[in-house]
């Protein structure tokens, strides 16, 4: 690998072809990765026959990879796994892409919901209209075993550093951050997907961290350039996914319950990588905003336009109408824009019935959120 001196983002940058093929050897022959394969693939043999079944997975995987060389070899072949997996877990649609151009890099500003989902979902609608595959945001936080950090960076991830101690420590990882990225956009490398904020919204509030949009101006030259002259050359792109279902909902709620004090376990991240990817979600819409565009555009401008385009173009199912019923205690059906899914109001109920009942609130409150945010909009309209 390159040496950070020769090259700067080295250590957050996503694998290129020349460090691919000795990141696919480390894949093949880590036994973590073989492990949890065969806890996704053949649970019933894992418990029965723990090593018989790491083994099945350990060769399947080196039979996978053989021959696999490069990036774009990885991709496509992940690309038809991430096919079935969204047929068996999600009725897609994505709307609003069809108006950007597929020759230019586009640094799209999400809100998150899903640790892996949110932006595997925004790569495969890309893919499909013909667009570049996505560089990809993850928090170092989500790197702590080598096999993972491995995984994301083959499949174009860049390294957000987020465990870091000390104001110039942070502020020179920011930098590094925001170079990367700038680049990217200006030499036409390739889109990028970033997070709105740090973390997974929870509660079902999409709101844009403004720490985040003035990071991304940080790369300038303070004596030639100002934050509008960066933010208006990165071309700015709003996009909004809704789930119907969320397969994370009872451990966000069980998060919010016991308030800030709660600690993560060692492999709770994991988990919920599991239960996103894995779990049922009913129908996912994902919509893609008009670029932010502007003369002089402030870091306020920014995060106000991308939250606008949350709120107008979150696509709201039954689910967030029926959890906003049970939370006012009312059978109103609200003016808006509302979408059948997969879901009966009755298996609903019964999800978050099945929750302890001190996380039921926080449950129905992640789903009825976006629902109040739209009905508060048109309050105030």
């Amino acid at each position: 690998m390159p040496s950070i001196d020769a090259d700067p983002y080295a250590d957050i940058r996503p694998y290129n072809d020349a460090e691919a093929p000795a990141a696919l050897s480390r894949l093949a022959s880590n036994q973590e990765l073989a492990n949890a394969l065969a806890d996704l693939k053949l649970p019933w043999l894992k418990r029965k026959l723990p090593l018989l079944a790491r083994w099945i997975c350990q060769r399947w995987l080196i039979r996978r990879l053989r021959g696999v060389n490069t990036i774009a070899g990885f991709q496509l072949l992940i690309e038809p796994e991430l096919a079935k997996l969204i047929d068996a877990t999600a009725q897609f649609s994505c709307s609003g892409l069809e108006r950007l151009d597929a020759d230019r890099s586009w640094l799209f500003v999400s809100n998150h919901r899903d640790i892996t989902m949110d932006p595997a979902l925004t790569n495969y609608a890309m893919h499909h209209a013909g667009h570049r595959t996505l560089s990809i945001a993850i928090g170092d936080n989500l790197l702590t075993r080598s096999w993972v950090a491995d995984l994301m960076r083959l499949n174009k991830s860049f390294v957000v550093k987020r465990n870091i101690k000390g104001p110039r420590e942070l502020m020179a990882a920011s930098k590094q951050l925001s170079g990367f990225m700038r680049d990217m956009i200006e030499q036409n490398q390739g889109p990028l997907w970033i997070a709105q904020r740090e973390g997974r919204a929870k509660d079902g509030i999409d709101a844009t961290e403004p720490a985040v949009i003035k990071m991304l101006s940080l790369s300038r030259d303070r004596k030639t350039e100002s934050i509008a002259d960066v933010l208006c050359q990165l071309n700015i792109v709003p996009v909004a996914i809704a789930y119907e279902l969320d397969p994370c909902d009872a451990m966000k709620a069980a998060e919010l319950a016991a308030g800030p004090g709660y600690e993560k376990g060692p492999d709770e991240d994991v988990r919920s990588i599991g239960y996103g990817i894995a779990g049922d979600k009913g129908c996912v819409h994902l919509s893609f905003g008009e670029p932010i565009r502007g003369e002089a555009l402030t870091v306020e401008q920014v995060v106000d336009a991308i939250d606008a385009h949350m709120t107008h173009h979150y696509r709201l199912y039954e689910t967030n109408l029926w959890a906003w019923q049970r939370l006012e205690q009312t059978q109103q059906i609200p003016a808006l824009d509302i979408h059948s899914g997969t879901a009966s109001k009755e298996a609903f109920y019964a999800r978050i019935d099945a929750m302890p009942a001190a996380i039921q609130p926080f449950a129905l409150a992640m789903y009825a959120n976006p629902l109040r945010q739209a009905l508060a909009v048109g309050e105030d309209g």
